[in-house]
Parts: structure tokens; C-alpha cells; sequence
């Protein structure tokens, strides 16, 4: 199945939205203690942990959009922030994963107001598929580049109005000639006699 530039479209678009599906979820949990309650659990979310993953994530979806429009040199650049966007929606959500423990002591913060966790920062699996989901940007701005080269060339649907077609350079006058008014008295004479009212006069 060939790679459209309609199937590029949705390809680059879905990729985001996922981004941003994925960035929902809670990526790092952990638990702290206060005052009034030893066991107060923390979440951090992927878009807490790493805010990167929701502006490239937007990114992707405006890019694909992008792949709708433009000529070559647009679309080799939309590629290429394709390629960016998916690089830094990967590395955010790698190093999250890797080390969770400073967004787990942040989300801390955020619920208790301390920075003292009393359990390990634990990871769920949607860093990883975050993750995933990057690495596939990065694979689909290599793929549609090479799909690219087989899609035809935008045709010039827009002329210039000004210029008229060949032979019809009188059409204007031509046209005011035809729209020209007769007076009903003398066109009902002309008839009367079998004459054409509209037939220009003898001279």
C-alpha cells in the first residue's frame, strides 16, 4: 500500500494526537508523608513530568496538517520538524523513564508540600510507549520523505485574470456593443418593414 500524501497526513496527525494521549496518563508514582497523613500517594503525569512531550505532540499534529499544503521545499522542512518533534517526544519520555525519582519529588511537592518520599518512584508503561510513539515520528518523516518523491506535482490552478484569451481581445467591446439599448418605437418600425432591429445601421 503506497504511501498518499491524504495517508501521510493522517499518519503524522494520529502520531501526535497519541503524543498527547500518551502525556495523560500518570508516568511516575510514589508516596510521601505529612503531618495529618503518613501515606499520602503521588502521580505525576507524563505532562508534569515531561512538559516537552505536549508541545511536540502539538507540534506533530500542526506539521501533519502542514503536509496538506506546500510545495517540495515545504514539505522537505515539515518533514524535518516531523523528525525533530519526534526525537524530543523520545528523549522527554526515555529520561523520565531512566530517572523518575526528581518528577516523583516534584509531584510531591505539588500534592503535600514536601520533598521527602517514604516510598521509590515507581514507572508505568507509558513513558515506554511514549517513547515508542516518537521513534515511529522519526520512522514516518524518513518514510514520507522517500514516498514523497512518487507523489505528482501540484498543477497551477490559479492564473493570472488579467489576460485575456487569444482572439478574444475585442470581448469587452464587443459585449457593450450587444448590451447597447434600441428604442421600442424605431425597433417595432424596423420590424414592420421585415429588418433585424439589432443590425448595426448602414452608413
Amino acid at each position: 500500500m503506497s504511501l498518499t500524501r491524504a495517508r501521510a497526513v493522517v499518519l503524522v496527525v494520529a502520531l501526535g494526537a497519541l503524543a498527547l494521549a500518551a502525556a495523560g496518563p500518570a508516568w511516575v508514582r510514589a508516596e510521601t508523608t505529612t503531618a495529618l497523613d503518613p501515606h499520602v500517594a503521588v502521580a505525576v503525569s507524563g505532562g508534569d513530568a515531561a512538559p516537552a512531550v505536549n508541545a511536540a505532540g502539538l507540534v506533530l499534529v500542526a506539521a501533519g496538517l502542514a503536509l496538506a499544503l506546500g510545495g517540495r521545499l515545504a514539505r522537505a522542512i515539515v518533514l524535518a520538524v516531523v523528525a525533530a518533534a519526534g526525537v524530543l517526544v523520545a528523549w522527554s519520555a526515555v529520561a523520565v523513564a531512566v530517572s523518575p525519582q526528581e518528577a516523583a519529588t516534584a509531584g510531591a511537592v505539588a500534592v503535600a508540600g514536601v520533598t521527602d518520599l517514604t516510598a521509590p518512584a515507581s514507572v508505568t508503561a507509558w513513558p515506554w510507549l511514549c517513547a515508542a510513539v516518537g521513534a515511529l515520528a522519526v520512522a514516518a518523516a524518513a518514510g514520507v520523505g522517500v514516498a514523497a518523491r512518487r507523489w505528482p506535482s501540484s498543477s497551477a490552478r490559479h492564473e493570472r485574470t488579467g489576460a485575456s484569451a487569444p482572439g478574444r481581445a475585442d470581448a469587452p467591446e464587443a459585449a457593450a456593443a450587444a448590451d447597447a439599448q434600441v428604442d421600442p418605437h424605431d425597433a417595432w418600425d424596423t420590424l414592420t418593414r421585415g429588418a433585424d432591429p439589432t443590425a448595426p445601421a448602414d452608413r
